[in-house]
């Protein structure tokens, strides 16, 4: 992963960062169709310090054109006031782990140690509890971010224009 070059006075260390992932519900998922029309969705996600998890629907839009090119931009953000702005945005290549669509009942060899780590901490984010819920119309996807940028204006301590 590249280092991040720009706004390092804002940028999160990798501490803040993990948890301001692991607190956020929402991303916004940026993927290309094949004649090149932008689509942006909300999504939910899991972080394990390494990688994005992105559970989503097999028949959709986004799982297709990610299926056609694999490339991908996310962003997670937060903050209504410019001195409160906070985010994240990793970009690279999505690749589908597991089977598709989940059903929860793969070998191991389609349930890797780390997906199912990802199904713990995404099961509990959400109020699934211990055990993540399958319902055969999602699958996973997995972001291992080729650029990573953050921000956090707070860090700004009110030296900012308006």
């Amino acid at each position: 992963m590249r280092d991040q070059r720009h706004g390092r006075r804002i940028m999160m260390s990798p501490e803040e960062r993990d948890a301001f992932l692991a607190e956020q519900r929402v991303c916004r998922v940026a993927t290309v169709s094949a004649d090149g029309r932008p689509h942006a969705t909300p999504l939910w996600f899991a972080w394990d310090g390494g990688c994005l998890w992105l559970y989503s629907i097999t028949r959709s839009r986004r799982w297709a054109e990610l299926a056609a090119d694999p490339r991908i931009a996310v962003v997670v953000d937060t903050g209504e006031e410019y001195g409160d702005l906070r985010g994240v945005e990793l970009t690279g290549r999505v690749e589908p782990v597991g089977e598709a669509p989940r059903t929860g009942t793969g070998t191991p060899e389609s349930d890797p140690p780390e997906l199912l780590a990802a199904e713990k901490v995404f099961a509990a984010k959400y109020g699934f509890g211990a055990t993540m819920f399958h319902d055969g119309r999602h699958a996973w996807l997995r972001l291992a971010p080729e650029t990573l940028t953050s921000w956090d204006f707070r860090k700004l301590g009110g030296d900012f224009a308006r």
